[in-house]
């Protein structure tokens, strides 16, 4: 007893990493490094702003800031809703924030602070009341329709932001245990704004950042409850005509989220004789530390034929992440994000990227606790810029990855630092110079 109490105190702390650094600009990454790769010029003219709006989903229930304002934190809500979070990066101006992009100084580091938050859309909470005839079940007529107007209202809102923006690529990202509202929409920020803001940025915010030493479990059951919700945030997005592409980054217990409402997308759609991809309009997927079950992830994504629904799925590991390390002792199963040989041999690695498009990355030399390396780490940063921007896979020109012995893509600290003129041709136009 005494000893599983200290490996649950341990998983606290090391869990805790996930949400209680300073909210800041991450450290650029390596590939903007020479001061001349980040893509001003194709940024729209209206995001180029140090105080641009982040967008979110959320069914975490919502409360008031010290000052009055609009936060949401860890207790649950059956309503979802849809608003606005405008931040601010700690820069005087654009240009000053595109010159901090650049360089690599921890002394150029940039605040990074929600300012305000605004909901748009509150949907009606569900499930929905329901009434059984001929043998079958349907929703209230009158609560439906409430319910569908709702989502009318979330896809108008999405509609001017493309319009205003030009922007029809759609960038998700959902965060993992211990993370607070603010630090999900900060999280996001980071990406959207190295990625070259080219999408129209929406954080899925479930309601994680329960206290205690079983905190970490709440949060599982938080992130289960949440499934419907996501499944519901994706489902309107895909049937918007303007909506091009829907590219997803999930960190640690977020993961589950996703996957679990994405793989529900893909039965259904499947059931109704859709191609997954075409229907859901999925792109990149990205799964940083992903806390989830090795064997889970064989028989109900694999065996369900999951990565069909994706251009690539892109799973970042590191086997040294102790607060994966420490979840895998509690349930005595391996996790993804910290995958070994042990568990995926090469030839197995090969096949899935060869026929399942699904590339498996080790971060290599991560300093501290290593499990949020996805918005910290240079590297992985770059890896992520352009696994969004050029749509490539790794190993080529475009992402000059070089694969291990154990079948692994490896990441290098310098990444991609000794191909960067190369890249630099091959990758960025002439107006972006």
């Amino acid at each position: 007893m005494k000893h599983l109490k200290l490996q649950l105190a341990g998983l606290t702390l090391a869990l805790a990493a996930c949400g209680i650094e300073n909210a800041v600009l991450a450290p650029p990454p390596n590939i903007y490094s020479t001061g001349t790769n980040y893509p001003t010029n194709s940024v729209p003219v209206v995001l180029r702003t140090v105080t641009p709006r982040i967008f979110y989903v959320t069914d975490r229930a919502p409360e008031k800031t010290g000052t009055g304002g609009l936060t949401y934190g860890s207790e649950r809500s059956e309503a979802m809703a849809f608003g606005a979070a405008q931040v601010r990066f700690g820069a005087s101006d654009w240009p000053d924030l595109v010159a901090r992009t650049h360089v690599d100084g921890r002394r150029n580091l940039s605040d990074l602070s929600v300012e305000s938050v605004e909901e748009i859309v509150r949907f009606r909470a569900v499930p929905l009341a329901t009434s059984r005839t001929e043998g079958e079940l349907i929703f209230d007529p009158a609560e439906k329709a409430d319910y569908d107007s709702r989502g009318v209202a979330f896809q108008e809102a999405i509609r001017k932001e493309i319009a205003r923006t030009g922007n029809r690529r759609i960038l998700v990202f959902t965060h993992g245990v211990r993370n607070d509202f603010d630090r999900s929409i900060t999280s996001l920020a980071n990406i959207w704004h190295y990625v070259g803001r080219g999408s129209i940025p929406v954080a899925f915010a479930w309601p994680a950042g329960n206290g205690g030493p079983l905190g970490y479990f709440r949060d599982r059951e938080a992130g289960d409850f949440s499934v419907f919700h996501a499944k519901e945030f994706l489902r309107l997005l895909a049937e918007m005509p303007e909506v091009e592409d829907i590219d997803i980054v999930a960190h640690s217990r977020g993961t589950d989220v996703m996957a679990k409402a994405l793989r529900e997308l893909v039965i259904y759609h499947r059931g109704r004789g859709k191609p997954p991809k075409t229907s859901m309009k999925t792109g990149t997927l990205i799964l940083a530390a992903a806390d989830l079950d090795t064997g889970v992830v064989r028989q109900r994504l694999q065996a369900e034929r999951f990565s069909e629904a994706f251009e690539q799925i892109n799973i970042y590991i590191n086997p040294a992440d102790a607060a994966l390390r420490l979840s895998s002792i509690l349930t005595n199963v391996p996790r993804l994000g910290s995958a070994t040989s042990d568990v995926l041999s090469p030839e197995n690695i090969q096949r899935l990227g060869k026929s399942e498009l699904v590339h498996f990355i080790r971060v290599e030399n991560i300093s501290g606790r290593g499990h949020s390396y996805f918005r910290s780490n240079p590297a992985v940063l770059s890896d992520i810029v352009l696994a969004l921007r050029t749509r490539a896979f790794p190993g080529g020109t475009l992402r000059p990855l070089e694969r291990g012995d154990d079948g692994f893509w490896q990441l290098h600290p310098n990444y991609p630092l000794e191909r960067l003129p190369d890249l630099v041709d091959t990758f960025i136009s002439g107006s972006e110079r």
